[in-house]
């Protein structure tokens, strides 16, 4: 066996006309005893075939076959193409496919020898010269083997020098099969890696008449051509490791930092979840980090000097308190409040409302688009605190809501909902206008409509208060001084309440006399609960403090009551006195009458 080393191995076989049959066989023997004695295998010695007259046909690529049997088998199945001799096209197919990699030659930098062996028994019919040169200057080793007619000089013309090396001249086809052997010593030589001191570190690798060095896997040869040197894979910054990358013979694998591990592409890192483990044992949130974890309390609740339980800051976020109002954290502790003018119920959690104060109130929104959903939002719960201050009942308190802004809403009138939980609910699924400001438009409809009796207000003889209230954030597009006017000399209550950008002349404008207890104002929608209890205190007028005693809504619509109640009694009993007078003296009269009859009969 050939033992130096794997090769790259191409047969250019005559098969021209001139080419008998039985002289064909002996060319088939003289493949398949080079073949029996090469190792052959992927990454040993590759051999192809291809037979050629006027035009080139392939047998099997270097790629084809990896085993002896494979390539006698195929060998023993070529039909001879019995045309012309056109061994320089031959040479040229050699050289652009036969030896490509496509077709499985190893690549020139492995320095695996690329061989040609051309057979042919005449004279060629094209250019042989050119092409055999640029085969040899491709890295082709080109042996030329003549047989009985072949022309010496262009055996010549083809081969590799030295040509007593390269050119062999058989006298018929019956001594081919001796130059085998002959050519078997030629093709393999001396095993150089044996026959002298070749300093390879690594591996020697034989070739006819020299030697070269080769490296185990994940190592490169240096420039010396015989030392090694290890390959760093991470060294190309291609790897992809999200933390670390680590070189390992000419290979690489990615690791992670401390408290990571490798996912499953093998390449990014995942943070460990130590709070998954199921025992941090933290009361309300675990939070995990690298290398541990740490536990966190819900918003209101401040972590204990253990690190793991959680307490109160504020009770009244971090319990279900209940209150109606107001809930009020002290230390350790809450209380509930409520408005002033209201009473704190036994439960302590509700407040009593107005039983006798009853009134027709229509608030006006502004739906602008200055205003923005999210604030609008907080306008409609602005909204339902004044409504949690009322007593809603169809003969009690009724309340309608418009919105405004390019243009006027009615989104439901005074007779509409009975309930607080009704109007609650359709306050909440008011939509958002986003317009323009037309607040003097709106106070026109809010009097032309929302207090008309067809809307639900109560007639004007009942003396039920009527009460407006506008909302808004910016300036007017339009005047407003007109309506505000028709509105209060109507005998609707006016209140003006103004967040943000709300001019303070409008305003004032808008709110009824006394100015300063019916107009609020609030620097942004975030702060205007304020604005309730200043509402709930001023929906029944009051005197100012000082000179009169200030009463709570409740107070002033009892005492309106009580007034009212108390002159329709008053009434009740002089119209009763007015007729019993009159009885007695048509009684007195008849008494007399009678009294008279007597006396006449006497």
């Amino acid at each position: 066996k050939c033992r130096t080393g794997p090769l790259d191995i191409v047969f250019v076989i005559d098969s021209s006309r001139s080419v008998r049959p039985f002289e064909f066989e002996t060319m088939r023997r003289f493949m398949m005893d080079i073949i029996g004695n090469l190792d052959v295998g992927p990454n040993a010695t590759r051999v192809g075939v291809i037979q050629y007259s006027s035009q080139v046909q392939n047998i099997f690529s270097l790629k084809t076959f990896f085993t002896r049997a494979d390539m006698e088998r195929a060998i023993n199945s070529i039909i001879p193409l019995a045309q012309g001799t056109m061994t320089g096209l031959a040479i040229q197919y050699a050289m652009n496919v036969a030896f490509s990699t496509q077709e499985g030659a190893r690549p020139l930098h492995k320095r695996i020898p690329r061989i040609a062996v051309i057979v042919t028994d005449g004279r060629p019919q094209d250019r042989v010269t050119e092409v055999a040169t640029q085969a040899r200057n491709a890295g082709i080793e080109i042996y030329a083997v003549g047989i009985q007619r072949a022309d010496m000089n262009s055996l010549r013309a083809m081969a590799s020098p030295p040509l007593e090396e390269h050119v062999f001249l058989v006298e018929s086809f019956e001594l081919i099969q001796q130059f085998a052997k002959q050519f078997q010593d030629k093709l393999c030589g001396v095993d150089m890696c044996m026959e002298q001191e070749h300093g390879c570190q690594h591996s020697c690798i034989s070739i006819p008449g020299s030697f070269y060095c080769e490296c185990n896997p994940g190592y490169r040869l240096n420039v010396d051509g015989k030392t090694c040197s290890p390959i760093d894979a991470c060294a190309d910054g291609r790897h992809g490791c999200q933390h670390h990358c680590v070189s390992v013979r000419g290979s690489y694998s990615c690791r992670c930092r401390a408290g990571y591990y490798l996912s499953h592409n093998k390449r990014s890192c995942t943070m460990i979840d130590y709070c998954s483990f199921g025992n941090h044992s933290c009361q309300h949130e675990c939070v995990s980090i690298p290398n541990g974890h740490y536990c966190r309390c819900r918003s209101g609740f401040t972590l204990q000097p253990d690190s793991k339980s959680c307490r109160a800051t504020d009770l009244c976020n971090g319990v279900d308190h209940g209150c109606e109002f107001k809930c009020v954290s002290t230390e350790g502790s809450y209380h509930c409040v409520c408005p002033e003018g209201q009473q704190l119920q036994p439960d302590g959690k509700t407040c009593s409302k107005c039983g006798a104060g009853h009134v027709d109130l229509v608030m006006v929104i502004d739906g602008s688009k200055s205003v923005r959903p999210q604030n609008f939002e907080l306008v409609k719960q602005f909204v339902n605190r004044i409504v949690d201050l009322l007593e809603v009942s169809p003969h009690g308190t009724r309340v309608g809501l418009v919105q405004y802004s390019s243009h006027v809403r009615t989104e439901f009138p005074l007779n509409k909902y009975h309930s607080a939980d009704e109007i609650k609910k359709a306050v909440m699924d008011v939509e958002y206008m986003e317009k323009g400001t037309m607040t003097g438009l709106a106070l026109k409809h809010m009097v032309e409509h929302s207090f008309s009796e067809l809307e639900g207000a109560r007639p004007l003889s009942h003396n039920i208060p009527r009460i407006g209230l506008v909302f808004t954030d910016g300036r007017s597009q339009d005047d407003i001084s007109e309506w505000a006017r028709r509105a209060k000399e109507s005998g609707i209550v006016m209140f003006a309440v103004g967040v943000g950008k709300a001019v303070e002349e409008e305003l004032r404008a808008i709110a009824s006399e006394p100015v300063e207890q019916h107009f609020s104002y609030s620097a942004d929608f975030t702060t205007m609960t304020h604005l309730v209890e200043s509402f709930s205190l001023n929906i029944c007028p009051e005197e100012g403090k000082g000179e009169t005693e200030i009463r709570s809504p409740c107070e002033c619509e009892a005492l309106v009551q009580f007034q009212t109640n108390t002159v329709a009694i008053l009434q009740s009993l002089t119209e009763k006195n007015i007729l019993w007078a009159h009885s007695l003296a048509q009684m007195t009269a008849r008494l007399e009458d009678l009294e008279k009859q007597i006396a006449n009969k006497k």
